[in-house]
C-alpha cells in the first residue's frame, strides 16, 4: 500500500518526481492494485495535437468488480452505502459490500431481461435514492454506458442529451424529496420522451407513491422486474469483461456554445485515477466513514460517492436532502448520527450555512472529523476560516480540491495533513498532473507570483477521451486554444512557493453555486421567450452562490410590466433547461453595446454587473457608445 498511499511530504515529492519523469512505469504501479481480466503492458499512449489519448489500452477488466467483488471475502459485512432520507423521521438504509453486490447484480439482470446490453446508452434520472447508485453500477456491470442527469433539468434539457446519446432506455423514480419539495420525475421523463420515439423501456422505481402515467409496453416498474428475476431464480450476473478504453459513462456539461457536449470517460483509467486521489487527498483509513454531499448527477458524485470511494472498500454517506431542511443543522446532525470522518461539500453550502450563526451548530458532537473537503468553486477566505474553525475545530485539514467533470478526479489539493492547506489555494497538483501557466498568446509564465490561464502538459489516467458523438468539438474545445495543451478554461494564480489559487472561468462559462452554466445556453432559452428580441447573459459575485447570472434582454413587449416579463422569461428558462440556469437579475435595455462588427462586448456588461462603472476600457469601437450610459443608469442593486 505504501507504493499506493503518500503518507509523507517527502513521499509526496518523490511520487511526484517519478511520475513525471517517468508516467509509464509510476501508473503501471498504481494499476497493479486493482483486478483485471488482463494485467495492461501498453500503459499510455498519446499525442495532444490531435487529442489521441489512450491509458491502459490492452487491459481488460470490469469496474464494478474492484467496487464490489473483490471486497466480499473481507469487507462483505462492511457497510458500502449508507442512506440518510430526506425527511429525517424516515428510516436510514445502510447497504454492506454483500447486500449492494447482490442488488446490483439483481438489477443487471432486469436490465437484461429487458433487453440492455453492451455498449447500449442508458439515461439515469432519479433522486437521490440507493437505487440509483444500485442502477450506475449494474449498467457498468453490462457493460452498458451510463449517463446520469442531475434531477434539476428540464423534459427540453433531458430530451436533448437523450437524442445526442441515442438511449435506448430510460432509469427513472415516479418521484423524488429535496427539502420540502416533492419533483415529479416521471413527468418530467414523459415530457422530455415525447421527441424521442427511440427509446425502447422506461423503469420507474417507486419512491413518493404520486400519480403517474405508465405506458403499456415501454413502461414498467422497477420492483415488478425485481420480481420476475427472483422468480425466475436469476442471481449473479457475470460481469462482462471490458477494455479499459471503453466507454464507462457520458456526463453532459455545458459549454461556451448552447449546446450541452457529453463529456465520455472510458472504465480503467477514471477507475485508476478516481481511487487513487480519493484515498490519497482525503487520507482514506478503512474503516473511515466518508460524506460527499453532492449529488450523484454531477462528476462529484461519480466519482466520489460512487466509484472512488467504492473501489477503496470505503463506508459511502449519500443525503437525499438540503443541507438547511428541516433545519440549517441537517448536515451536523448526520455528521453526529454516523460519526462521519470525511466531509467533502461545497462553498455555496458553507456560505448558505454560516448564514445561520452558530445556533445549529451549537451542541453537535463534530469531533469524529478528520478531514473537510470543499469541490465545485473557488472558496473565499471567510467561509475557509469558518469551516476550519467551527466546523473542524482547528483540527481537520481542509483540502481545497480543484478539477472539472473532464477531469474525472482531482487533479490539485493539498493532502490532508501532509501537504501544506493555504486559504483560498488548491495548492499543488497531485502525482501525474502537469499544470501550467500561460499568457494569452499561449507563452507559458514561468516565474511565480504570477496570474495566467490555466493548462495542462500531459494527460492523467482520468482525463476524458473525447465528446459523444463530435469528437472535433471535443478538440476545439480543450485542444486549440494553446495547441499542444489541454485548456481548462480557468484563470489561476501561482505563489512563491507554486501553490496554485484558481480565480475562476475565462471563458464564457458561469459557475453558479458549484454547476457550470454555459451564458450562451442561457441567452438561448431566454431569447426562446416571445418579445425577446436579444439577450447577453454574464456572471457578477454572489454572496452565496459565489457567482450569479446576470441577463441584459432587449424585449419589445414589456408594455410597462416589467415584473411580469421577468417572471415569464424566469419560467421560460425554468422550462428550456432547468431552474439551477435561472438569471439572479434581468435588467432590461434598448440595446446592447455592440462593435461595428456586431459583436457583443460582453466584457463591458460584465464590469457594469460587478458594479465597476467607471473604468469599462475604450468605448470609442462601440457602435453606439451612448447605450453604455443607459446600462449603467438603469443597472439593477
Amino acid at each position: 500500500m505504501s507504493v499506493f498511499k503518500i503518507s509523507s511530504l517527502e513521499q509526496y515529492h518523490q511520487q511526484y518526481r517519478e511520475s513525471v519523469e517517468n508516467p509509464e512505469k509510476f501508473w503501471a504501479r498504481i494499476a497493479a492494485h486493482f483486478h483485471w481480466h488482463k494485467q495492461p503492458k501498453n500503459i499510455l499512449e498519446w499525442n495532444f495535437d490531435n487529442f489521441d489519448v489512450k491509458w491502459f489500452r490492452d487491459g481488460e477488466l470490469n469496474i464494478t468488480e474492484n467496487c464490489l467483488d473483490r471486497h466480499l471475502a473481507d469487507r462483505g459485512e462492511t457497510p458500502a452505502l449508507i442512506w440518510e432520507p430526506n425527511d429525517p423521521e424516515e428510516h436510514h438504509r445502510v447497504l454492506t459490500y454483500n447486500d449492494l453486490h447482490e442488488k446490483v447484480n439483481q438489477f443487471a439482470q432486469v436490465l437484461k431481461q429487458n433487453g440492455a446490453k453492451k455498449g447500449d446508452r442508458i439515461c439515469i434520472y432519479m433522486g437521490m435514492i440507493p437505487e440509483l447508485a444500485i442502477a450506475v453500477l449494474a449498467c457498468a456491470r453490462i457493460g452498458a454506458i451510463h449517463s446520469v442527469i442531475f434531477g434539476g433539468f428540464s423534459a427540453k434539457s433531458i430530451s436533448d442529451r437523450l437524442q445526442d446519446a441515442q438511449a435506448a432506455y430510460v432509469i427513472t423514480c415516479d418521484g423524488a424529496y429535496r427539502g420540502a419539495k416533492d419533483i415529479p420525475l416521471k413527468e418530467v421523463i414523459d415530457d422530455a420522451l415525447i421527441a424521442c420515439p427511440f427509446v425502447k423501456r422506461v423503469i420507474v422505481c417507486t419512491r413518493t407513491r404520486r400519480p403517474i402515467s405508465m405506458i403499456k409496453g415501454r413502461d414498467v416498474w422497477w420492483e415488478d422486474e425485481i420480481k420476475k428475476v427472483e422468480t425466475l431464480g436469476l442471481k449473479n450476473v457475470h460481469p462482462e469483461v471490458m477494455n479499459a478504453e471503453d466507454e464507462l459513462f457520458i456526463l453532459y456539461t455545458s459549454g461556451s456554445t448552447g449546446k450541452p457536449k457529453g463529456v465520455v470517460h472510458t472504465i480503467g483509467g477514471y477507475m485508476v485515477y478516481t481511487n487513487y486521489s480519493f484515498v490519497n487527498v482525503f487520507q482514506y483509513k478503512p474503516g473511515d466513514v466518508h460524506f460527499c454531499t453532492a449529488d450523484i448527477g454531477w462528476i462529484t458524485g461519480h466519482s466520489y460517492i460512487l466509484y472512488g470511494p467504492l473501489c477503496a472498500g470505503a463506508t459511502s454517506l449519500m443525503f437525499e436532502g438540503i443541507p438547511t431542511w428541516p433545519d440549517a443543522g441537517r448536515f451536523w446532525d448526520i455528521v453526529e448520527k454516523y460519526q462521519v470522518n470525511i466531509l467533502y461539500t461545497a462553498p455555496t453550502a458553507i456560505r448558505s450555512l454560516m448564514g445561520f450563526g452558530m445556533d445549529h451548530i451549537t451542541g453537535k458532537d463534530l469531533s469524529s472529523l478528520k478531514v473537510l473537503g470543499t469541490v465545485g468553486e473557488p472558496i473565499n477566505e471567510e467561509a475557509w476560516h469558518w469551516y476550519d474553525n467551527n466546523i473542524g475545530k482547528n483540527n481537520s485539514p481542509v483540502v481545497d480540491t480543484w478539477w472539472q467533470t473532464e477531469t474525472g478526479g482531482i487533479m490539485i489539493s493539498n493532502i490532508a495533513g501532509i501537504t501544506s492547506a493555504k486559504p483560498t489555494f488548491a495548492t499543488l497538483p497531485l502525482p501525474g498532473v502537469q499544470p501550467l501557466l500561460v499568457d494569452e498568446n499561449g507563452v507559458e509564465i514561468i516565474e511565480n507570483n504570477v496570474s495566467g490561464n490555466l493548462c495542462m502538459r500531459a494527460p492523467w489516467p482520468g482525463m476524458l477521451r473525447t465528446t459523444y458523438g463530435d469528437h472535433e468539438r471535443c478538440k476545439k474545445t480543450y485542444f486549440s486554444t494553446y495547441p499542444g495543451l489541454y485548456f481548462t478554461g480557468d484563470g489561476a494564480t501561482r505563489d512563491d512557493e507554486g501553490n496554485y489559487r484558481i480565480t475562476g472561468r475565462v471563458d464564457d462559462v458561469l459557475n453558479v453555486s458549484g454547476h457550470r452554466i454555459g451564458t450562451a445556453e442561457v441567452e438561448n432559452a431566454i431569447n426562446m421567450h416571445a418579445g425577446v428580441v436579444e439577450s447577453a447573459v454574464v456572471g457578477y459575485p454572489h454572496d452565496v452562490k459565489g457567482q450569479g447570472i446576470y441577463a441584459y434582454v432587449i424585449d419589445e413587449n414589456t408594455h410597462g410590466d416589467e415584473e411580469l416579463t421577468r417572471r415569464d422569461i424566469l419560467q421560460t428558462v425554468t422550462r428550456i433547461i432547468g431552474a439551477i440556469a435561472k438569471p439572479d437579475k434581468i435588467q432590461f435595455v434598448s440595446g446592447l453595446p455592440k462593435t461595428r462588427s456586431g459583436k457583443i462586448m460582453r466584457r463591458i456588461l460584465r464590469k457594469i454587473a460587478e458594479g465597476e462603472t467607471q473604468n469599462l476600457g475604450d468605448t470609442s469601437t462601440l457602435l453606439d457608445p451612448g447605450v453604455v450610459d443607459e446600462i449603467i443608469k438603469g443597472k439593477l442593486v
